[in-house]
């Protein structure tokens, strides 16, 4: 996706640089000396080398301003080569990845990672605005609706997120909605995922004394523990949390067969529910859909959202299940 110009050999770091430089000449009719270095963090010689790259490299128009104290940018006189940071040119779904990825790093904020994303965001912004169309106009034409996010406490994320990487124990009072109560215990944190746009925590839980997925959204207190992480092979998580269908997962797996309507197959051919999912379209054109699960909670909210354009083919059990809870939900009308 990124392009480059011939001769460039640029660190990232170096870059970005660039596109803060444009950024602050675009915004300011002048741009003193010394707001350069504080916003870049660079010394003098290091901006100069910079500058003198842009101007010489990718005909950027900068020019000093005597009377006004600072850099700026010379309007254009008449035809020449065309000044163009070096940008990506994208595509649709690049152009939604870039604005997905904007969105989570504002959804994660303020967190462990809020100051250290600041230059991607600086850059993301640029980006976006490549070419004829503005930030503003990128996002009013492209929009990301969020579905299901589920706020969290930022301190509590910072923490686990910390020990997550610092390998060390967290004290957390945990809110379990199905059974409405809170406990305290102390885990291992392994990973941080973010799942169906809410943040879990996958870890080893001491009072369990097995592996467990925590919503970060019902962590309600949280406190470091003097002591070293209990560490789990990436393996064994994902047999554990991995191994069924959706983040309710265990090791005692069956599968589920599901037949779709033939209007219905048409989407749902294209989905993935899980990795090893297996497949296969029927004579009448309806589509079978086999896979792994653990736990029935989340595949069974999922069968039940497509109402009666599936029908539960095997095992007896999970059919029955769902048949129960369709007779319920018509009941109540």
């Amino acid at each position: 996706m990124a392009g480059s110009f011939p001769g460039m050999n640029l660190t990232l770091d170096r870059t970005e640089r660039f596109y803060k430089i444009d950024q602050l000449l675009q915004n300011r009719p002048a741009v003193p000396i010394r707001e350069f270095l504080d916003s870049l963090g660079v010394s003098l010689a290091t901006f100069k080398r910079d500058l003198e790259y842009m101007r010489d490299r990718l005909n950027a128009p900068i020019v000093w301003d005597r009377d006004a104290n600072g850099y700026r940018f010379e309007q254009a006189k008449g035809a020449g080569a065309r000044y163009e940071l070096p940008g990506l040119w994208f595509n649709p779904s690049e152009a939604q990845a870039l604005l997905t990825l904007e969105h989570l790093i504002e959804s994660m904020e303020p967190s462990l990672l809020g100051p250290h994303l600041q230059p991607l965001k600086t850059r993301l912004t640029a980006l976006l605005s490549t070419g004829d169309h503005s930030i503003d106009e990128v996002r009013r034409r492209i929009r990301l609706i969020p579905f299901g996010t589920r706020p969290h406490e930022p301190k509590h994320f910072s923490l686990v997120a910390s020990a997550v990487l610092a390998r060390q124990r967290v004290k957390i009072e945990y809110f379990n909605r199905t059974r409405n109560e809170s406990t305290e215990r102390v885990v291992s944190p392994q990973r941080i995922v973010y799942y169906r746009a809410n943040w879990y925590l996958d870890a080893w839980c001491h009072l369990r004394n097995d592996i467990r997925s925590f919503a970060v959204d019902a962590i309600r207190a949280a406190e470091p523990v003097d002591a070293r992480a209990k560490d789990v092979p990436e393996a064994r998580l994902d047999e554990v949390l991995a191994s069924g269908y959706g983040i309710f997962s265990g090791e005692k797996v069956q599968w589920a067969s599901l037949r779709f309507t033939p209007e219905r197959a048409r989407y749902v051919a294209q989905e993935e529910w899980h990795p090893k999912q297996r497949t296969r379209w029927l004579a009448d054109g309806s589509y079978q859909l086999e896979v792994p699960y653990a736990s029935e909670k989340e595949l069974a909210m999922d069968i039940l959202k497509h109402g009666a354009e599936v029908e539960v083919m095997a095992p007896k059990a999970l059919r029955e299940e769902i048949a129960a809870r369709l007779r319920d939900a018509a009941a109540r009308y």
